[in-house]
């Protein structure tokens, strides 16, 4: 779990704002004309408010100077300037209201469109060490927020410094030094918002990490609601959630306490603006430097500056979570990719499934341990290799290899003689099928999962991969046939029924290179024997590394190797190896006695 509050680590490490908003702005360049006019619309709405004092200064000095002068005429004709300026500021809000959110969710949807993007490309690694509901957290909520920072934060800051410039320029015409005195005010005023806007933003950091827990907590629980439920453990599930839950109200109590000192700043330095304005303003009246027009002007100005002010007071809140929203989507767009095409990496054609393991050695990220050592092993076109051995051997590593789930530490692995690193990783992996044990399915229907073997297949050819890997009969008599749905990752349907639904997907992509990865080990014996003969019919034909748990289905296998902690022990056929009277020797006769 991470930190209740935030720490000085939070502080230290967040990216400056003004680097994280100049790489924001290349969102912006798509929708760079309903910005500008959104811009210019923002503009004038700042009019109204500009002009009401100068009208109201205007009535007051023609009052004060000459009653007589003040006629109907003059007032209607004010009155209507005014009224016109509200409705040209009514068109002007509803086009900021309407397309300035549309602008911001057509950036979000180009951010979380890059962000998933950048995700397909990411290695096995990542995954590994990445929480998913961290990474929900960062596609979803996350970037709801940058919808509405992107759409006001350019509104916003421009209507101030319009307001802000504005003043300061008419307030200097009434009264030079009154106007400095106000406006020396407003460094300390930034000073003090600068102190809680970087404790602000460290508080909605720490809220971000710690809900993207919270959901990899609820994601954890309810995705394992069987095993939950069958050891009874739902009052165990509660309390890692409390904890989880009780962190996040720490984090947000400090992000109030944070909140509560910069708006209570704000509204002091309000209450100081408009005691100077009054005080000094009064004495520069008593001394005729300022008429009293001046002055009922110079206080409506001051107002105008602090509403803007507390228009910004208001907006830290929603620009707090947007730019931290912001800087969580580019550390996680930033992410290494640590399986990526070389620079002149080449297609894999001429596929004819040779693999040759070059002296290869392997330890996973962070690990002191190989994995794998100085492996040299060959295997020709057309093979079919069994890999046996204890859990922990590296079996699965070294055929995760050959696809390049992961990069080898030192040496080499080829196939029909070419580097599996000078290859394009989509090209290489196009010609390799994988049957995993723990089989997944995409929430849809049974013709989806199996046409994801290959999009873009006729349903003949769907159907033909299914009967091949005898799933058709099954599918046949579900209540929609191939249009069934299965349910979230294929809960509908057995193990072996799912298992042959990966077969067929597997049979659909018409691999050369086919690797299987103790596919029957979790099924019962009538799901095993079916499965079998149908890994069987795939194999056929094809380059074949087995995982084996079941050491009676790898008797056929061309060559087996004897997989250990120490490298490859032993290699050859199941009759050569139990004559040697090794560990495959002892590997079988332990599995027979189990059987």
């Amino acid at each position: 779990m991470t930190s209740a509050v935030p720490n000085k680590s939070d502080l230290e490490h967040m990216t400056p704002t003004f680097r994280l908003i100049h790489r924001f702005l290349s969102y912006y360049r798509p929708f760079l004309s309903i910005l500008l006019f959104d811009l210019f619309c923002a503009a004038l709405t700042t009019l109204c408010d500009i002009v009401l004092p100068l009208i109201v200064r205007f009535i007051t000095n023609t009052a004060m100077n000459d009653i007589a002068a003040l006629t109907v005429g003059k007032i209607l004709s004010m009155g209507g300037i005014y009224l016109a300026l509200r409705l040209v500021d009514a068109a002007a809000n509803f086009y900021m209201s309407s397309y300035g959110h549309i602008m911001g969710t057509y950036m979000e949807t180009a951010m979380r469109r890059d962000l998933f993007a950048s995700l397909q490309r990411q290695s096995f690694s990542f995954y590994s060490e990445t929480k998913i509901g961290q990474v929900m957290a960062r596609i979803t909520s996350d970037l709801f927020d940058v919808t509405e920072f992107a759409h006001h934060c350019p509104e916003e800051f421009f209507i101030a410094a319009i307001k802000i410039a504005a003043s300061f320029a008419i307030l200097c015409t009434m009264s030079v030094p009154l106007t400095l005195i106000i406006f020396c005010v407003i460094p300390l005023m930034v000073w003090t918002t600068r102190f809680f806007n970087k404790r602000m933003r460290a508080a909605f950091l720490a809220g971000r990490r710690q809900i993207g827990e919270i959901n990899a907590q609820v994601e954890d629980s309810l995705l394992g609601i069987r095993v939950v439920k069958s050891f009874a453990n739902e009052h165990m599930e509660e309390e890692k959630f409390a904890r989880g839950n009780n962190d996040f109200e720490k984090i947000k109590r400090t992000q109030y306490f944070y909140m509560a000192g910069f708006n209570t700043s704000t509204r002091l330095f309000d209450g100081i603006m408009y005691l100077l304005v009054v005080v000094s303003g009064s004495l520069f009246l008593i001394r005729g430097s300022i008429t009293a027009a001046d002055l009922v002007a110079y206080l409506l100005y001051v107002t105008t500056l602090l509403t803007s002010v507390r228009r910004i007071v208001e907006f830290t809140e929603q620009f707090q979570r947007g730019i931290t929203g912001v800087e969580r989507f580019y550390q996680l767009l930033d992410a290494p990719v640590e399986i990526q095409d070389k620079v002149g990496a080449e297609e894999y054609v001429d596929v004819k499934g040779a693999v040759t393991f070059d002296n290869v050695s392997f330890k996973y990220s962070g690990e002191s341990r190989d994995v794998l050592t100085h492996i040299n092993l060959e295997v020709k076109p057309g093979e079919s290799v069994a890999l046996v051995g204890p859990s922990g051997g590296g079996k699965t590593t070294l055929c995760s290899l050959i696809p390049r789930f992961y990069d080898v530490t030192s040496g080499a692995i080829r196939v029909d003689g070419h580097d599996v690193r000078d290859l394009r990783v989509h090209s290489l992996r196009r010609r390799i099928g994988v049957v995993q044990q723990d089989v997944y399915l995409f929430s849809g229907t049974i013709f989806d999962n199996i046409i994801y073997g290959r999009p873009g297949a006729t349903r003949e050819q769907v159907i033909e991969a299914a009967k091949m890997a005898d799933a058709h009969k099954f599918i046949e008599q579900m209540p929609h046939g191939y249009d069934t749905h299965i349910g979230e990752r294929g809960v509908k349907l057995s193990g072996g029924q799912k298992q042959r639904i990966s077969i067929a997907r597997v049979f659909l992509k018409n691999p050369p290179i086919l690797i299987l990865d103790e596919a029957t080990s979790a099924l019962d014996n009538e799901s095993e024997w079916v499965v079998q003969q149908s890994l069987e019919r795939l194999a056929k034909g094809r380059t074949t590394f087995t995982i084996a748990h079941r050491l009676t289905t790898i008797r056929n296998a061309t060559v087996i190797w004897v997989l250990t902690d120490e490298g490859v022990v032993e290699q050859g056929t199941h009759a050569e190896l139990l004559a040697r009277r090794g560990v495959y020797y002892d590997l079988y006769h332990q599995y027979m006695e189990a059987v």
